[in-house]
């Protein structure tokens, strides 16, 4: 059964991650398919694919791994080969024996600062690690926002368009009621005003559009446009709290890493000063005699194969350029640590503002909910007083029947208060995605995410 399960989630995987290709693909090379509806999933994946900064980590990974490998090496014997032939006779005693080719074997055996190095470099790795992991929740934050937030563009550009067939209606009804006496030229002016308002209001909100479109797009890397949300692939975003357990914020963590290696790298920069360091070393010569008299020199004739080897101890006495090395990295490593330590109350403080933030926006939410029903039920009972009257009669100070204009007027007014209800349930979506991400639950709603059918 377990084996199945595997097979099942990776087959559920590479259909996923197929699946986004190929929509990426038609999108990107049929203009004719320049609108299409998009799940928020899909959205985030190609985000994260597409992203400058997620590449920019990878690369650091990358980087990382092979300074990591570097320090490493170091035990690993070099090996070096050279040659050359002499161009013109050798006269008299050179100092060195000719060579026609020679060939070096170097490698460190023991050094207590190296050790330092390595551990550096490998909380390197896992401090790009981290903030790989960081560069992929921030994208997902803000192609997650972006979506969101067209979408209840789109909503709220339905209701603008409704709004000004209403207005247009209302100035229609006034415009009638002005040439009858009915009402005053300021009646007319104020429906006019109204519409010209409902009309920037669509205005703006086309341009929000627009602007969210090009953003989505330099997200994902589709053609601008091309993204038409879709509103059932949004998940309920958890509703988190301060009071939870705060999770390492994987920037966060990645800064402390990073300071931890810079630390360790200064502790080698420092003991590197002062403790000895074992090398291993071997040589062989091939040695000539081809146009040099080098054997007049020695009572001997000079060996054609000459090898040697040895283990060297190499203390420092006195090296300014390490000490001022030292002071460097020491410097460096503790900037990094005040920049991790700033990290977190920065962090801290953006947990306390959005949660007092939230509590605000769940009410404005909740009195924006109730006000649109109120509205709903205040059109309902217009229309229905429209239809049947409002049973006051002719009768002297008895209120006067509504006329067409207190419909659309009502209309207006719920269409309007529809749009504020929509606008702070995104603010408080948009609050509560900037809450998961302070407390370093952003992983919950990517699995929300992926989880959604």
């Amino acid at each position: 059964m377990s084996g199945l399960l595997h097979l099942k989630t990776a087959w559920n995987w590479r259909f996923r991650r197929w699946t986004v290709l190929f929509i990426a693909g038609v999108l990107a090379t049929a203009p004719s398919l320049l609108r299409a509806q998009v799940s928020l999933a899909t959205v985030v994946d190609l985000a994260q694919r597409n992203s400058s900064a997620v590449k920019l980590a990878q690369a650091d990974i990358s980087k990382a791994n092979a300074v990591l490998s570097e320090t490493k090496d170091v035990i690993i014997p070099t090996v070096a080969f050279s040659t050359g032939l002499p161009v013109f006779p050798e006269v008299g005693f050179t100092g060195t024996p000719p060579s026609i080719w020679t060939t070096t074997v170097e490698s460190l055996i023991f050094g207590v600062p190296q050790k330092h190095y390595i551990n550096a470099a490998s909380l390197g790795v896992q401090s790009t690690t981290a903030r790989l992991r960081d560069a992929r929740e921030q994208v997902a934050l803000d192609a997650s926002t972006a979506y969101i937030e067209l979408d209840t563009v789109n909503q709220e550009l339905a209701v603008a368009l409704q709004q000004e067939g209403f207005s247009k209606r209302l100035v229609e009804i006034e415009q009638k009621r002005t040439e009858a006496g009915v009402d005053a030229l300021s009646e007319l002016l104020q429906a006019q005003l109204a519409s010209a308002e409902i009309k920037l209001k669509r205005q703006h909100l086309e341009g929000r559009a627009g602007t969210l479109a090009n953003t989505l797009s330099t997200l994902t890397g589709l053609p601008t446009g091309s993204i038409t949300p879709d509103h059932a692939s949004i998940p309920e975003i958890p509703q988190v709290r301060a009071q939870e357990p705060v999770r390492t914020l994987a920037g966060i963590e990645s800064a402390r890493l990073q300071a931890s290696s810079k630390q360790m790298a200064a502790r080698a920069d420092r003991e590197i000063n002062y403790l000895p360091q074992l090398t291993f070393g071997a040589q062989y010569n091939r040695n000539t005699t081809l146009l040099n008299d080098v054997n007049s020199f020695f009572a001997k004739p000079l060996p054609a194969n000459n090898f040697s080897s040895g283990i060297a101890i190499q203390l420092p006495i006195l090296d300014m350029g390490h000490w001022a090395k030292s002071r460097e990295s020491a410097a460096d490593a503790l900037r990094a640590t005040m920049e991790a330590e700033q990290a977190q109350r920065q962090n801290d403080v953006q947990i306390s503002e959005l949660t007092g933030t939230i509590r605000e926006l769940d009410t404005l939410a909740e009195i924006a909910s109730l006000k649109q029903q109120i509205a709903g039920e205040q059109l309902k009972t217009v229309l229905t007083e429209l239809e049947v009257g409002n049973g006051a009669g002719a009768n002297p100070g008895a209120p006067p029947q509504l006329s067409p204009k207190a419909e659309q007027l009502a209309r207006i007014d719920e269409r309007q208060k529809f749009q504020d209800s929509l606008d702070a349930g995104f603010d408080l979506a948009k609050a509560r995605l900037g809450l998961l991400r302070a407390l370093g639950h952003m992983e919950d709603w990517l699995q929300e995410l992926h989880a959604k059918p």
